[in-house]
């Protein structure tokens, strides 16, 4: 049931560098009972991000990508205008780069691959801000596990698996989950404590300030980072430090410092935490994410 305030959800894909990738067509993972998965053929955009097919309202395909990151599922204007969908109430919308007010649309029928979703109240955002026909957020996931496999460009969304699974991954990481997002809270970077959010529709990995100053870190410079509001945020950047998951190393990190609010909204501003975006993600060869069990299964690489 819907009041009339406005309802305030965080959408914190950010845009930024990104690294070049290739698909190709895969198969189901051996592993998997027939019954329990559904394949889809992932494609990456500019920022190295992963979008995948979704029927709306039985139109389509669109290109939808899929952000562990937000918190809803979100389509664009543009799209919900081609399909003259329904308007719904207003809700407040907030960025990884800024907060506004956005018009809603009343969605019957989303189909990603075989698994329908339907009744759904669905942000509009700008086509050119999004990048996309629309996100798919951890609303539309929260009992299901989704497998990213960088090595094929594949994407593959199954119901939750039980835990003898798990043994197919390298690395296995309990996480805690907050407002549908999966937050890992025993990451290190150097001998600073930091919490995790894997961010899927972000190619820059992003921290709050209260990690800025714990690092102590010197910065190279400055960049802009831009939200899927179409908001921008002045950022600065270091490039060096080791981020350190349970036995995960992850050498290299390029890290934006911003005082983004989608970190005050989810309650991660006065302690260190990141947003993980892909450019370090797909240094894996497979990451599967199943909110159900709040859980985050890693393969390292070859």
């Amino acid at each position: 049931m819907l009041s009339n305030r406005p309802l305030s959800i965080v959408v914190a894909a950010a845009l930024g560098l990104a690294l070049p990738a290739h698909a190709r067509q895969g198969e189901p993972p051996a592993n998997a009972p027939p019954e329990s998965y559904e394949l889809l053929q992932g494609d990456a955009d500019r920022d190295a991000r992963m979008t995948i097919p979704v029927l709306v309202e039985g139109s389509g395909p669109y290109h939808f990508l899929l952000d562990t990151g937000s918190q809803a599922t979100v389509l664009s204007q543009r799209l919900a205008g081609e399909l003259g969908l329904p308007a719904g109430p207003s809700i407040t919308i907030t960025g990884m780069a800024g907060t506004q007010l956005a018009a809603t649309a009343e969605v019957d029928n989303l189909a990603i691959g075989s698994l329908l979703l339907g009744g759904l109240t669905t942000p509009l955002l700008d086509y050119a801000h999004i990048g996309a026909d629309g996100i798919i957020g951890t609303d539309s996931l929260q009992d299901r596990r989704v497998l990213f496999d960088f090595t094929t460009n594949r994407i593959t969304v199954s119901e939750s698996i039980a835990p003898r699974a798990d043994k197919d991954y390298e690395i296995v990481v309990r996480a805690r989950s907050r407002s549908g997002r999966l937050v890992m809270t025993h990451a290190r970077i150097g001998r600073v404590t930091v919490r995790v959010v894997i961010d899927t529709g972000s190619s820059t990995s992003v921290g709050n300030l209260a990690l800025r100053r714990a690092l102590k870190e010197k910065v190279l410079g400055q960049l802009q980072l831009e939200s899927v509001t179409g908001h921008q945020l002045q950022a600065e950047y270091s490039l060096g430090q080791k981020l350190t998951i349970g036995a995960i190393q992850v050498e290299n990190l390029f890290l934006a410092f911003a005082d983004g609010p989608a970190f005050r909204e989810l309650g991660l501003d006065k302690r260190p935490a990141m947003f993980l975006g892909m450019r370090e993600l797909r240094v894996f060869q497979r990451i599967a994410i199943d909110f159900h069990r709040n859980t985050i299964l890693f393969d390292l690489p070859g």
